[in-house]
C-alpha cells in the first residue's frame, strides 16, 4: 500500500516550481491550469516573492498545482496495476487496496486528485476560487490564527472557548491552533492555558471556522459545478479522518472543511493504523514531513519537492510493488486493515455541531 499526503497553506516556498518548469511537459501543463483558474502559476512558482505567494488567493492554487505536477510525474511510474496514481477511475469503482491519499486543509483537494476523485484541472480550480473567496471573508473581519503548543488539551480548548476563538485545526497531541479576533488571540498569547506557548501565525484571518461563511457558500457554488468521481483509492477526510467513498459525500465534506476544524490529528491516526509501506510526502515536502516523522516514525516517509526527488520515490514505489507482487497471498485491503486496528473516529460533525465542539 503507498500513500500520498499534500500540504497546505504556510508550507510555499518562493521559486518552488522553477525545477519543475525545466520539463516543457510541466511547463504545459502549468500554462494549461493557470487558464482554468485564471492565475499566473507560471510567475507564482518562479518569480513572485515570498509577500506574493503568502497572500491567500495565491497560496493556495499555487501549493495543489506543486502537489499536482508531482502527479503527473507520479503516474508515468506507475504501472498498470496503480491506476488511482495515473488518472480517475469511472465512477462507482470501489476504494482498492494501492493507494492512500490525504491532504492538509486545501491540500485535500491535491489528495482527491490522486485518489481518483477529482480531475487534476478542476482541483487547482476550486483552489483558486477557495483562495479568492477566503482572501475577500478575511478583509470582512480583523482575524487571525495562532498556534498553541503543549498544555492539557482540555485546558487548551477551554481557554480557547473561553477568549471567543475557536480551535480551528488539530495538527497533532499537543498542537491546535486557534483562530478568531485579532484582540483575543493577543489576549490569549497574553495569558495562554498552563503549560502552553502561544505563537501568532502569519495568516490573513480565522481559517476554519465561521468567520469563513461567505467564502464556503462561494466554494459551494464553485463545487456544485464540478465533476466528482467515486475515489478509486482512499481518500481520509480532514472533517473525522474517515475514509471518503461517495462523491457527493466528498463534495460537501471539501465545502463544509471552510468553516469547520480541520482534524489533521484524526487523519494521521488512520494512517498510522493502515500502515501503508511507503508515504510519499508532495511538495513543498518539509513541513508534513517533519509532523510525519515525530508523530509517526515508524512509517517510511519519503519527500518528493522536486524532479530530482522522483527517481528515489520511483525505487520505493517499485520496490513494495515487486514485494507484494511476490507474497503468496496479497494484504488486506484498505478497509480491511482499518476494520482490523478498529474503528476510533465518530461520523462527521454538521456544521453547529463542529462549532460548539469548537467552543468548549
Amino acid at each position: 500500500m503507498y500513500a500520498f499526503v499534500a500540504p497546505g497553506q504556510g508550507s510555499q516556498t518562493p521559486g518552488m516550481l522553477a525545477a519543475w518548469l525545466r520539463d516543457p511537459g510541466h511547463a504545459g501543463r502549468l500554462r494549461r491550469w493557470s487558464e482554468a483558474a485564471d492565475v499566473d502559476l507560471v510567475h507564482l512558482g518562479t518569480k513572485a516573492s515570498a509577500a506574493e505567494i503568502a497572500r491567500t488567493e495565491n497560496t493556495q492554487p499555487l501549493l495543489v498545482a506543486a502537489g499536482l505536477l508531482a502527479h503527473e510525474a507520479l503516474a508515468t511510474f506507475a504501472g498498470p496495476a496503480e491506476p488511482s496514481v495515473a488518472a480517475p477511475g469511472p465512477a462507482g469503482t470501489a476504494p482498492g487496496s494501492a493507494v492512500v491519499a490525504a491532504g492538509h486543509s486545501v491540500g485535500e483537494l491535491t489528495a482527491a486528485v490522486y485518489a481518483g476523485a477529482l480531475a487534476p484541472a478542476d482541483a487547482v480550480r476550486l483552489a483558486a476560487v477557495r483562495g479568492r473567496a477566503m482572501a475577500a471573508a478575511c478583509a470582512e473581519t480583523s482575524t487571525s490564527m495562532a498556534a498553541v503548543v503543549g498544555g492539557d488539551e482540555p485546558e487548551v480548548l477551554g481557554r480557547i472557548g473561553e477568549l471567543g476563538l475557536y480551535a480551528a485545526t488539530f495538527n497533532g497531541p499537543g498542537q491546535i491552533v486557534a483562530a478568531g479576533a485579532v484582540e483575543d488571540l493577543d489576549r490569549l498569547a497574553a495569558e495562554p492555558p498552563p503549560g502552553a506557548t502561544v505563537k501568532r501565525l502569519p495568516v490573513a484571518g480565522a481559517f476554519h471556522t465561521p468567520y469563513m461563511e461567505s467564502a464556503r457558500r462561494t466554494v459551494a457554488a464553485a463545487a456544485a459545478r464540478t465533476p466528482f468521481l467515486r475515489p478509486t483509492g482512499a481518500l481520509l477526510s480532514n472533517a473525522d479522518g474517515r475514509i471518503v467513498s461517495d462523491p457527493d459525500d466528498l463534495r460537501t465534506r471539501l465545502v463544509e472543511q471552510l468553516v469547520g476544524p480541520v482534524r489533521w490529528d484524526l487523519c494521521l491516526d488512520t494512517l498510522g493504523r493502515l500502515a501503508p509501506d511507503v508515504t510519499v510526502c508532495l511538495p513543498p515536502a518539509r513541513t508534513l514531513a517533519a509532523i510525519l516523522r515525530r508523530q509517526l516514525p515508524e512509517l517510511t516517509a519519503v519527500s518528493a519537492n522536486g524532479p530530482r526527488d522522483l527517481a528515489t520515490v520511483r525505487k520505493r514505489l517499485d520496490a513494495v510493488r515487486e514485494r507484494i507482487g511476490a507474497m503468496p497471498e496479497q494484504p488486506a485491503p484498505v478497509r480491511e486493515r482499518l476494520d482490523a486496528a478498529g474503528s476510533r473516529t465518530a461520523p462527521a460533525p454538521a456544521p453547529e455541531e463542529g462549532r460548539a465542539h469548537a467552543r468548549l
